[in-house]
């Protein structure tokens, strides 16, 4: 997954931090735009990067530079 600015500025934050933020707490200690921190944890949420609980968001420990790997095909008999 290719990250851009914003979406490094998230992830290093949350890591950073340790624990659940909230989209106000991020936009707070990341300085971006509301909207554009919510594209990037709209992002992470579909990688399965992060996980959500009553609206705080935290990571899951998948990488998200990480190749994500092709199912390989069974080898025929």
């Amino acid at each position: 997954m290719k990250l851009n600015k914003v979406d490094e500025k998230v992830y290093k934050t949350l890591k950073a931090e340790g624990k659940e933020l909230t989209l106000q707490e991020l936009t707070d200690k990341t300085g971006e735009p509301l909207k554009k921190v919510f594209k990037s944890l709209k992002k992470f949420f579909e990688h399965e990067i992060i996980e959500t609980k009553a609206r705080k968001y935290s990571l899951t420990g998948k990488d998200p530079a990480a190749k994500e790997e092709e199912p390989k095909p069974e080898p025929k008999e």
